[in-house]
């Protein structure tokens, strides 16, 4: 059978410090201490070391927490630490970044690392819906950081975007878009706020403080995807917009099924038909790394043919290209008949209007990428039909 692996292979570094939590967030984070900046960097050169690949890395993204906490110092030891495991050489780095982090020194270290590509964690120009997220900084930080960022020399400049956010009216989405595209940034990510357990939001939204309101919520969808298209931004997936040639490989690398590698506390990977998470605890994860243990994960799965071209479609789904059935078959050495009840859902999906079929490729009309989740939690399975070639 042949391997799904493709040439392309992403590094994810997961740095972990926050100085504050947002009311949205629940990603695993730590308060920043020298104790904790020197246990991670200890262990994460002991993590490249223990999962080095064969081959060298085409993406790295460097998410968080907040990496823009680290020191200019502590920004160019990543970066030659990464440098030092094998990059290829027109490689996308990317790092997310918030506005209160951001200063001339840190830019200049982001860019002698050799990041090319940064994220500004901006959520929203409003003042009133800034401070309904819980955010660190206020608009006037957002965009005097921007400014900094757009001047500085990166090759691309995304800024990451909420919308649904309790109160919000259509009409303040339609604002804040508006004041971004004046920006003239080269991405943009327009994600739905979400209410996570374990987050203050999700405190709120249980007493009864807020409520979700999911006709709202697609409106905002709609006007965005007809409104930035207009304005130069294509929509390559359902949250994300870029001007031609500056989609995020990175993610685009993920969302393919392609393999990638995580490293730090709480990262996530998929390599070699395995997909595993380490430890949510910096302790936990650094602590068998820097004693040399055998290593041991939060989450481990292997991975078959069957459940890796199934997420091809359920991901690719979600991409406005969308998916050729045939293709993906061709990638996992299927034979295109294992896909029949694949074929018969999406074929479904046409009737009712929910996708479009051109030529064998698939892809979600309007009304279908509102129901996209929806639509993934029915896709059928592989397993009980496979054939092998």
């Amino acid at each position: 059978m042949q391997d799904s692996n493709s040439k392309e292979l992403g590094l994810y570094v997961h740095v972990p410090f926050c100085s504050t939590t947002c009311d949205f967030c629940a990603f695993y984070q730590e308060r920043p201490s020298k104790k904790g900046f020197e246990q991670y960097f200890l262990a994460l050169e002991k993590d490249f070391l223990a999962h080095l690949p064969e081959q060298k890395f085409s993406t790295v993204f460097i998410g968080g927490g907040t990496p823009g906490l680290l020191s200019a110092l502590q920004i160019k030891e990543l970066g030659k630490l990464i440098k030092q495991f094998g990059v290829l050489p027109h490689c996308e780095w990317t790092v997310e970044v918030a506005p209160n982090e951001i200063s001339r020194e840190k830019i200049e270290a982001f860019l002698e690392a050799g990041i090319n590509r940064l994220s500004l964690g901006v959520q929203t120009l409003d003042p009133v819906f800034m401070k309904e997220l819980g955010r660190d900084h206020n608009v006037s930080r957002a965009l005097e950081a921007y400014k900094l960022v757009r001047n500085a020399g990166f090759k691309s400049v995304n800024l990451d975007l909420l919308f649904g956010a309790p109160g919000q009216q259509l009409c303040d989405w339609q604002d804040d878009l508006r004041k971004v595209v004046e920006l003239d940034p080269d991405h943009l990510s327009t994600y739905c706020l979400t209410f996570e357990e374990d987050t203050a939001l999700y405190a709120k939204l249980a007493k009864g403080a807020i409520s979700i309101d999911p006709e709202r919520e697609a409106e905002f969808y709609e006007w965005a995807w007809d409104y930035l298209p207009r304005q130069g931004f294509g929509q390559y997936e359902i949250s994300n917009y870029a001007k031609p040639g500056m989609e995020c490989r990175h993610n685009v690398n993920t969302w393919e099924m392609n393999d990638w590698i995580g490293y730090g506390p709480s990262a996530s990977s998929q390599i070699n038909r395995v997909r595993r998470k380490n430890f949510s605890n910096i302790e936990q994860w650094a602590q068998a790394l820097l004693t040399e243990q055998p290593l041991h994960y939060e989450e481990w799965t292997e991975l078959d043919n069957q459940e890796l071209a199934r997420d091809a479609i359920l991901f690719g789904l979600r991409m406005n290209k969308g998916v050729k059935v045939n293709r993906i078959a061709e990638r996992f050495a299927m034979d295109q008949s294992v896909f029949s009840g694949i074929i018969n859902f999406l074929n479904a999906l046409v009737t009712e209007g929910l996708a479009e079929q051109e030529g064998g490729n698939y892809r979600l009309t309007k009304e279908g990428r509102i129901r996209c989740d929806a639509i993934g939690s029915e896709l059928p399975e592989l397993r009980d039909q496979l054939v092998a070639i």
